[in-house]
């Protein structure tokens, strides 16, 4: 009888156990905090920083994509206000709202031009920031797969079937991302950049215990999928941000869009 409880207590140790999401190569935690201007409170030591923002950025996200359509499967929202909260707490770019916001400032502009707002109120034309770039997001998720490796959990008498029906598999989850950074007055790509994170899972147990270990909410900061995305977002910023720092225009010979170098034959 003390065996049987002392695997329980194992089992009840395993269920739903995931390590803490890891950045490419190096460790760390995912996004977290806030940001207000070029102020920043509980960031992520490993974010990198910016001492003065490069210019204006709005975050474009392709939702027609199909890794886009793979959000709601781990109950996971929009990466966009998860992109400006790591974008604003680094100070690289002054983040521009190109959706809800612009559209209540429309809303504003209209009630100014209809004579129902106050002469005070100062709502006029000509205030709105251009955005000097965008940056597109995309994610891969990779799911528990071949990689993974017995539990070894093992069998105990009186109990085995129990134990062989729970014994899970120790698996890696992965996720990489993408980000491109486009010029909007040219269209150039300026930088692209790769990011990955992974953690372990220890799955089977949970779901033979009727717990679901993703919580029943979910998000970027709550679930392990959300977590696993934000850590692999992070690290392809980081690298953006890095690149960028020794950022050196492209030039073509005769001008971009001059016809290039390439010539073809007659």
């Amino acid at each position: 009888m003390v065996k049987i409880g002392a695997w329980f207590i194992v089992l009840l140790a395993l269920a739903g156990c995931s390590t803490d999401p890891t950045l490419g190569n190096g460790g760390g935690n995912v996004a977290s905090g806030s940001a207000a201007g070029s102020s920043t409170t509980n960031a992520n030591a490993q974010l990198e920083h910016c001492n003065a923002p490069l210019g204006t950025v709005e975050i474009d996200e392709d939702e027609s994509a199909p890794w886009y359509a793979y959000l709601s499967q781990y109950q996971l929202p929009s990466t966009v206000p998860l992109l400006r909260l790591i974008v604003q707490q680094s100070n690289c770019f002054v983040v521009i709202d190109r959706g809800e916001a612009m559209n209540n400032e429309m809303n504003e502009q209209a009630l100014a031009q209809s004579g129902e707002l106050r002469a005070t109120s100062h709502q006029q034309l000509g205030q709105m920031v251009s955005a000097d770039y965008s940056m597109s997001p995309s994610i891969n998720f990779s799911q528990q797969g071949g990689s993974g490796i017995s539990a070894g959990l093992g069998f105990v008498p009186g109990v085995g079937g129990i134990l062989s029906a729970a014994a899970g598999s120790l698996s890696q989850n992965s996720a990489s991302t993408t980000l491109l950074l486009v010029d909007n007055r040219s269209t150039v790509q300026i930088a692209a950049a790769q990011g990955s994170a992974k953690n372990w899972d220890i799955g089977g147990v949970g779901g033979m215990l009727g717990w679901d270990a993703g919580g029943g909410i979910g998000g970027y900061s709550t679930t392990p999928e959300g977590k696993l995305v934000t850590a692999a977002f992070m690290d392809s910023y980081n690298q953006m941000v890095d690149s960028l720092r020794n950022y050196q225009a492209q030039n073509v010979q005769g001008g971009l869009g001059a016809g290039g170098t390439l010539k073809v034959g007659q």
